[in-house]
Formats: C-alpha cells, sequence, structure tokens
C-alpha cells in the first residue's frame, strides 16, 4: 500500500512536522506485556477446571474471580493497547499530521493502564456487577468513559487538523470503533449504586439479558473486530508492499459490518426466555454477517497477491497470514452457531470457549504479534535482537492454539451430545451431570498444555521486544513528515459519467452509483461520516431495544414471583462475587433433554427482580435455576465447604472461607434501598426492618443445619445467607397465588 497522493485542492505551501512516536513506544510495551498477564491468567485458571486445588486454598485465585480478570485483561489490557498502538501509528502517517494533543495522548495512555490495574485489584476481590465483559464496577466504568472521550477528542482533533483530504479505510474502521463502543459502554453501564463498591444494574430479568448481549457481542464486534480490521487494512499492506486489493470491497466491508453486527446480539439467547422475535431476528442478521466479513477476508488475503513467495520467509506475513484466515473462519463459525439446532448443541458447552478462542488467539493474537513485531524495529530504530525467535514464536503461537481449540472443540462436542443423550427406555443417558465433565478433563490436560505453549510464545516474543528496545539509540532519530496544507476550499469532482450503453435510465444510474463517487466525498467530511455512522448504529439498535422494553407481552408478569428477602439478596451478592455466574446457568430451556434434568423450563417473568439477571453463558457445573428445595440446607453447607463431601468427582473449588466470613447485615437496607429505586416493590418499612429480618431467617436456616447433623455457628456467616439465595431459586412458579412465603418481605 501506498498512502495516498495530497489532493489536488491542497495549498503549494508545503509543511514539515514531527510524529509523534513516543506514546506509540508506550502503548507498544504495554501491550506486549499485558498479553503476557492475560495469558498467564488464563492458563492457571485452565489448570484450575482440572485440578481445583490449584488455587492454593485462596479466595482471590478462584476460577470464579479470576476467569473475569482473564477476559479483561486479555480483551482490555492487551487488545485495547494493540488497538491504541495500532491507531496512534498508522493515523498520524495516514492523516499526514502529529496527534492532536501530547498531554491527551499521555492521559490517555496513563489512564487506561489505571483502568487496567484497577481491574487487577478489584476482580480478585469478588468486586464485580456479574455481566459478562463489563463486570468492572461503576466507579471504574465512568473511568473508561472520561479516558474514552479523551482518546476520541484525539482522534478527531488530529483528523480535523489532518493534510490528507480522504480518509482511508482503516480510519473509517477506527471511526466506527469510537462511535459504536461509546454507545455500547454507556448504554450497557447504566446502574444504581449502593455503594463505592456495588451497584445493580438498570435493567433487570429478559431485558438486562437482551442488554447484556447487544453490548457483549458488540463489544467482540467493535473492540475485537472494527478496529483490528482497520490495523490489518494498513499494516498488511505495509509488510506486503502491496495496495490493498479492492478498494469498492472496502466499502461494502466496512458499512456492512456497521450495520448489520449490531443487530446479531440476541441470538446467544436461543431457547431462553428472551421472546423468540428478538433471538430469530439476531440469527437472520448474524447469517448475513457471513458474506460482508469472508469479503473483508478475501480483501485481506488477496492483497498479498504477487507476494505469497515472501510469506514462507517473512515470519510477520504468516502472522497475518493466519490472523486473517482465523478472521474468515471465526466470522463463519459465528453465524453457524446463531442457527438455531446448532445453537441447540452448543450453547453452554465449551464449543463456545472454543470459538471464542480461536478468534481472540488466532485473529487478534496474531494481527496484534504481526503489527508489533512490524513496529519494533521501526519505533526503537533497532535491529530486532533474535531475528529468528519470531518464526520461533509463529510455530509456538501456531501449535500451541491448535492444542488449545481443537480438544475444546470436541470437549464442547461431547458435553452437547451428553447433555441431550437418551437410552433405550427413554431416560437421560448419563443422568449425573458431573459424568459429563469427567468425560472431558483429558480435554482439559490437552488445553493447559496449548495455552502453555501460546504464552510461551508471548513470554519469548516479549523478551525479544525488551533487548530490541535496550539496542535503541542515545537519542530517537524524528520521525518528519511533510505534506502541503490542506486549502480552506475545495470543489467535489463532477459524477463520473455511466459507462453503460444501450440501457434504462435507472441502469445508469446504478452504474454511477456504484462507482462510489459519493462515497469518496463522504470521506473528504469527517463530521457527515461520523454521523453516519451514529445513524446507523443507533437506529440499528433502537429497533431491537425498544420493542424489547414498550411491549409489555414479551415479559408475562407471574402473580407468584415475589422479591427476594433481604438475606436472599445479600446471598445473591455473594453468589455474584464469588463469580458462580462464570460456571452455573440459571435459564434451563424448553429442550426435553434439559426439563428432564432440571425441571420446568424457565419463565421470562421469572427474573423480573434479577438485577443483574444471572443466566450464564456456560455449564461446567449443573444449572441452577430449579436448585431451590431440591436438597437439604446442610447438603449446601457441605457442599459449599467441601464439593467432594457430596459428589465425590466435582471439580468445583471448596469455598471454607464462606463458612468463616462475617455476613454485614447492615448493608441489606442499601441493597434494598438501590432495588427499590429500580421499581422492585420494597416498602420503607421493610427497608428499615431488614437487619432484623435477615437475622431472624439466618438464625431459623443455621437451626435447621445443626438438626440436620450440619456444623453449628453460621448464623452470621456468608454461607448461611448464599444457602438462603440457593434454596429460593426457581420456586416462586410452584407456589399458590394466594400463598405467602414467610422469609420474603
Amino acid at each position: 500500500m501506498t498512502e495516498r497522493e495530497a489532493s489536488p485542492s491542497t495549498s503549494s505551501r508545503i509543511e514539515r512536522f514531527v510524529y509523534d512516536d513516543d506514546i506509540v513506544r508506550k502503548f507498544l510495551f504495554v501491550t506486549a506485556l499485558w498479553g503476557v498477564v492475560g495469558m498467564l491468567v488464563g492458563v492457571h485458571i485452565a489448570i484450575e477446571l482440572a485440578m481445583p486445588e490449584a488455587n492454593l486454598g485462596l479466595p482471590w485465585l478462584t476460577f470464579g474471580r479470576l476467569r473475569p480478570l482473564h477476559t479483561n485483561a486479555v480483551i482490555f489490557a492487551f487488545a485495547g493497547n494493540a488497538i491504541f498502538t495500532a491507531v496512534y501509528y498508522s493515523s498520524q502517517r495516514l492523516l499526514k499530521a502529529r496527534m492532536y494533543s501530547r498531554a491527551l495522548s499521555l492521559v490517555h495512555f496513563w489512564g487506561w493502564q489505571a483502568i487496567i490495574v484497577s481491574a487487577a485489584i478489584t476482580l480478585p476481590l469478588g468486586i464485580t456487577q456479574g455481566k459478562e465483559y463489563a463486570e468492572l464496577e461503576w466507579p471504574i466504568d465512568i473511568a473508561i468513559a472520561l479516558v474514552w472521550v479523551v482518546f476520541a477528542i484525539n482522534l478527531f482533533g488530529t483528523i480535523a487538523k489532518r493534510r490528507e483530504r480522504h480518509l482511508y479505510v482503516a480510519i473509517w474502521f477506527y471511526i466506527g470503533t469510537l462511535v459504536a463502543i461509546t454507545v455500547l459502554h454507556v448504554f450497557n453501564s447504566l446502574v444504581v449504586p449502593s455503594g463505592l463498591f456495588k451497584s445493580y444494574s438498570l435493567y433487570a430479568g429478559v431485558q438486562d439479558a437482551f442488554m447484556q448481549w447487544w453490548y457483549g457481542h458488540n463489544a467482540v464486534a467493535f473492540f475485537l473486530t472494527t478496529p483490528f480490521l482497520g490495523l490489518m487494512y494498513y499494516f498488511l499492506p505495509k509488510a506486503a508492499n502491496r495496495p490493498v486489493f479492492s478498494y469498492k470491497l472496502s466499502i461494502i466491508h466496512f458499512w456492512s459490518i456497521v450495520f448489520i453486527y449490531i443487530w446479531a446480539g440476541p441470538h446467544h439467547l436461543h431457547y431462553t426466555a428472551l421472546p423468540e422475535w428478538a433471538s430469530t431476528l439476531g440469527m437472520l442478521f448474524s447469517l448475513m454477517l457471513w458474506m460482508p466479513s469472508w469479503g473483508g477476508m478475501l480483501n485481506g488475503l488477496l492483497t498479498l497477491r504477487g507476494a505469497w513467495d515472501r510469506v514462507a520467509k517473512d515470519p510477520i506475513l504468516k502472522f497475518y497470514v493466519v490472523g486473517v484466515t482465523f478472521y474468515g473462519m471465526s466470522t463463519f463459525e459465528g453465524p453457524l452457531l446463531s442457527i438455531k439446532g446448532v445453537n441447540a448443541l452448543s450453547h453452554y458447552t465449551d464449543w463456545t470457549i472454543a470459538h471464542v478462542h480461536s478468534g481472540t488467539l488466532g485473529w487478534v493474537g496474531f494481527m496484534t504479534f504481526g503489527m508489533l513485531y512490524w513496529l519494533t524495529p521501526r519505533i526503537f530504530q533497532a535491529r530486532m535482537w533474535v531475528p529468528k525467535f519470531v518464526n520461533t514464536h509463529f510455530w509456538l503461537a501456531t501449535v500451541g492454539m491448535l492444542l488449545y481449540i481443537v480438544p475444546i472443540y470436541a470437549a464442547g462436542l461431547a458435553q452437547g451430545l451428553m447433555w441431550r443423550a437418551f437410552d433405550d427406555q427413554g431416560a437421560l443417558a448419563y443422568p449425573d451431570f458431573i459424568e459429563t465433565i469427567v468425560s472431558i478433563i483429558p480435554m482439559y490436560w490437552l488445553r493447559v498444555l496449548g495455552g502453555t505453549m501460546f504464552l510461551t510464545g508471548a513470554v519469548l516474543g516479549f523478551v525479544n521486544i525488551i533487548m530490541t528496545w535496550t539496542m535503541r539509540p542515545k537519542a530517537y532519530e524524528l520521525a518528519v513528515g511533510e505534506a502541503p496544507a490542506l486549502a480552506p476550499t475545495f470543489h467535489d469532482p463532477t459524477d463520473p459519467e455511466s459507462r453503460l450503453e444501450g440501457v434504462t435510465d435507472f441502469a445508469h444510474k446504478l452504474d454511477v452509483w456504484l462507482q462510489a463517487g459519493w462515497h469518496r466525498r463522504w470521506e473528504r467530511l469527517p463530521l457527515r461520516f461520523t454521523i453516519w455512522v451514529t445513524v446507523a448504529v443507533v437506529v440499528a439498535s433502537l429497533c431491537e431495544i425498544v420493542p424489547t422494553f414498550v411491549i409489555k407481552s414479551n415479559v408475562k408478569t407471574i402473580e407468584t414471583v415475589k422479591p427476594y428477602s433481604p438475606l436472599e439478596l445479600l446471598g445473591r451478592d455473594i453468589y455474584i462475587a464469588e463469580g458462580c455466574y462464570n460456571c452455573h446457568s440459571q435459564m434451563v430451556r424448553p429442550l426435553h433433554a434439559e426439563t428432564e434434568r432440571f425441571g420446568e423450563y424457565s419463565k421470562g417473568g421469572e427474573f423480573v427482580y434479577d438485577h443483574p439477571f444471572q443466566w450464564g453463558s456456560r455449564r461446567i457445573g449443573p444449572d441452577l435455576h430449579r436448585v431451590g428445595d431440591r436438597y437439604s440446607y446442610n447438603w449446601h453447607v457441605l457442599h459449599l465447604n467441601d464439593p467432594t463431601s457430596t459428589s465425590s468427582k466435582s471439580i468445583m473449588p471448596p469455598y471454607p472461607w464462606l463458612l468463616e466470613d462475617e455476613l454485614d447485615f447492615d448493608s441489606t437496607q442499601r441493597a434494598m434501598r438501590a432495588n427499590q429505586t429500580l421499581g422492585v416493590p420494597y416498602t420503607d418499612q421493610e427497608i428499615e426492618d431488614a437487619p432484623a429480618h435477615a437475622r431472624a431467617q439466618a438464625a431459623g436456616i443455621a437451626a435447621e443445619v445443626v438438626e440436620q447433623d450440619g456444623p453449628p455457628g453460621i448464623e452470621d456467616r456468608k454461607v448461611v445467607a448464599l444457602v438462603a439465595y440457593l434454596q429460593r431459586l426457581g420456586t416462586d412458579i410452584f407456589a399458590k397465588p394466594d400463598e405467602v412465603v414467610e422469609e420474603t418481605p
């Protein structure tokens, strides 16, 4: 790729300017660092799945608490800093301008690292909202929004002072990322705080599930896809020294992604309590995504035409080829998994985990590594410390990734088939859920091996980058650019003529439109371009959000469903803090195998007081929505203290601290007050009496535990609240309308 020549509408005065590569160096360094940290945590929790005692008996090292840390570290620390590295380097050169503000660049850098560190502290401590990819509590969410605004001002300010009239395709994708992530983060993060470290989602149940996966799916779209496509459109052509294959295909790719992707989130909720029309709509748009996504993949791979002989010799091009290939594979598998019949088999299994990691490791990881290796010698102005290590890293990453995802695909398929298997008498072939987990433990160990190899490659790359940095010159040579300033006025060229003869007037107009002169005009008008991106994102979102929230028939109320008691509400908070939603779902789908295994299927009206929802996305343990009253109080206490005492083959870690940590009964009032603000019908008197009510219910449960030969003295411990919550789950619909549950206000 060669950067576009200055427009003839520029002035004749040539201006010289210095690129700010120092900020690029900073972001590059932390990208490599956080990549190692995030992958190290990933390997650790992979070991915990096969060997729960790897948490060393420490609450902050359990799988439930560390899994959100792993996802946040890989997504927002590793991938996030990679995005900023790419944007700060490429946008300056594409726009022929230094970044708008050095101060804003530094605020962005240090602010983002502070957010990452705060996540690394709070998540292991159990401070979480309990929403996948959006676990960070409200003060950190506000910090993310502020830093994101700083980033937006800096990039749009640079666009405003550019010396290149037209915006190159990579900039389109950066703008799309900025706009969409702003909308997604703001509306998914709306909460009512009940303290500095606790909040409750503004949405409840079905609506919260919809918003979460509107956010979750599109966080993948606009944080792990569009910015990396921008990276691809800049760095791949640079590394190959070839122009992008097709400008028009780039236009189709961009606008299709921006408009279609935003609709697809509900396909994560097939066969749940979400209205069927919403999940069906999500499936249809997911299927439509396949074609534009593969158009982008082909645009990337065909950019290498004439350079394939170099791929075998250049490890950087190898990283890019594998990365773009995995983009194609993931964007084929995603629509496949959105089909209801396939989703019925794959959902809640490790198949989804394999799919996510093939995209994250294969697409995001390989594209990032390719960019880091291309940039390192250029911005540190030194040869690569050990060039052969780049190739070694490539093979470690490739083999490690395959060793990771292939066994997990097999594990996921095995889970799905075993869960729905029936014997000749029509009974479940594997009625004990633990059987399905024990069968895939060898696959978990293979994943550990593959993850360790991938991590080893990342460590090798980090060391190579650090050592290259140590070989830098005493003073960097300034990266100086020069270009004529843009003229204050610009006259649009006339529209191209139709190339067709002997056709209708409509065909002439269509031919003119297909020549994309209109898009060239948009490219020189950043404000108009950004407005149209915003319109595409917002309109697509509202078309699904408004009916879900406004049409009451989407969630039919159930008279017997009551708010949680003060103690149960505290127990729910403990459930979320311990990350139980990472292993257990609370959604029995209307599928024969599930109703046979777990009980009556879940209804939307059962979740109207759930802030946030807890339907989960994975079943390492069984679904818990109908667990209430299934076991005794003492069974739950024993199970939490030592899971193997009730399930000998369990891979759930023990939670002995729940029997030791004191319960803060006074916090019930703050929790209930926040829920009252959200519309949960707690009265002021009930809130006033909440601590006494919670103590009374706890004393009753503790007495029953003693009667059942359980441990004494748990009436003021966290375990009693968690057990109260578990015993309430899924029981309301079996109560009679005139029946009053004694422990529920």
